[in-house]
């Protein structure tokens, strides 16, 4: 059901000095009714849509350029899938590029996600579809033990992405046999994360994020770096390798 805009037009006066003691008042209104729906294509600005024409057509022009080509239709779900593990393995390995500092790992949200990609060319277009956000690459310095706890969250919500550098099952919504590079999670080591700013706030519950002994703020934002990856790797390809695994 299309929702109605209300257009409120008022008439008053406002005093020009503040010295005035005759105070101003709205003397009429009146209220249009406007339905949002095809109804309204009769009131549009005509001239104003033929000036943006030539803009919108430089835009797409810029967004079908192709950069890639993905051999498999890329798809979005849970435990893991190819998009979200492509898209992990990205942000790792663009992070280690920008940033001079260590990296452990990389995770992103299954939401931030926001389309599939099908076998074929990969244009501009189709890397704003995937991340429609300004989001920025931030690295964080965490404790293992809040690593582990965010580990749990992500068995809670049935997966999350993780670059392939973190592997770990899920067992009755709980984290099992966590490991990093091979090895256990020590509590009181720290490790660097590969995150967006975003997600460093707590947002999708990824609360023990908030815990960071420190941050660092890129000020890269991760769309472009999908765009650069993709140019240095034109080859778009991803598996799924268990690194976030169902075992109950």
């Amino acid at each position: 059901m299309q929702k109605p805009l209300i257009i409120l037009i008022a008439l008053s006066v406002i005093p020009f000095c503040s010295c005035t003691h005759n105070p101003k008042q709205i003397v009429s209104a009146q209220e249009t009714l406007i339905s949002i729906d095809s109804t309204a294509d009769a009131i549009q600005d005509t001239a104003y849509l033929r000036l943006l024409e030539p803009k919108k057509d430089s835009l797409n022009k810029m967004l079908d350029v192709v950069i890639g080509h993905a051999r498999e239709d890329m798809r979005v779900h849970q435990p893991e899938c190819t998009m979200l593990n492509w898209a992990t393995d990205a942000l790792y390995e663009m992070a280690r590029q920008v940033y001079s500092g260590q990296v452990d790992f990389a995770i992103t949200n299954i939401g931030g996600i926001r389309c599939n990609w099908q076998a074929g060319d990969i244009t501009l277009r189709h890397v704003y579809e995937l991340m429609p956000f300004d989001n920025r690459l931030v690295i964080l310095s965490m404790q293992g033990s809040d690593i582990t706890e965010l580990c749990n969250i992500f068995a809670m919500q049935g997966g999350q992405g993780v670059s392939r550098q973190l592997r770990m099952e899920i067992a009755d919504g709980k984290a099992r046999n966590i490991r990093l590079n091979g090895k256990k999670i020590v509590p009181e080591a720290v490790y660097y994360v590969a995150t967006s700013d975003y997600l460093s706030t707590g947002a999708d519950h990824f609360t023990p994020l908030t815990k960071a002994i420190d941050k660092t703020d890129t000020h890269r934002k991760i769309r472009d770096l999908y765009i650069e990856y993709i140019k240095q790797n034109p080859e778009v390809k991803s598996t799924t390798d268990g690194r976030m695994k169902i075992t109950n």
